[in-house]
């Protein structure tokens, strides 16, 4: 039999501070991302599994993966969003889509916006190919991406 548990709300904020760093992969990621303005992946041997972002080991079978590599900027959409609302939930003036684009010769992909297309216009298989910012306004962050458009 379950016990019952009561919980409690707590009204108000949680003051949280905490430091994100990309970890070992994700640093070689956005530096080609803000030195090159390309992806890197790691691809593991045994699983026939390439990672984008890349990984330090392979999530299948936890493999050490080491060898990172320069898979370009180009991609298919395998899935997608309209967005009507700001994430502060007000109406936007034109709606945004977001992509999950799959890097092309890879597993792995980028969530990211797309522009370039109408909402009604957007395809799953879409190809797509990143823009990123100019290279001198890179920080080596998501943002350097500014988008994926159909090419």
């Amino acid at each position: 039999m379950a016990s019952e548990i009561k919980t409690k709300k707590w009204d108000g904020e949680i003051p949280v501070h905490y430091l994100y760093t990309y970890g070992l992969a994700g640093e070689k990621f956005f530096r080609a991302v803000k030195e090159k303005g390309t992806f890197v992946a790691t691809k593991c041997g045994k699983c026939n599994v390439t990672y984008v972002p890349p990984r330090i080991y392979c999530e299948r079978c936890l493999a050490e993966l080491g060898d990172y590599f320069d898979v370009g900027t180009k991609g298919v959409v395998e899935t997608y969003t309209v967005l009507h609302e700001s994430l502060e939930g007000k109406r936007l003036s034109r709606p945004e889509i977001v992509a999950c684009v799959r890097i092309v010769g890879t597993d792995g992909g980028v969530i990211h916006r797309l522009s370039g297309v109408e909402p009604s216009a957007v395809k799953i298989g879409m190809k797509v190919e990143a823009i990123f910012a100019e290279p001198s306004k890179r920080t080596g962050s998501i943002n350097d991406i500014l988008h994926f458009r159909p090419i």
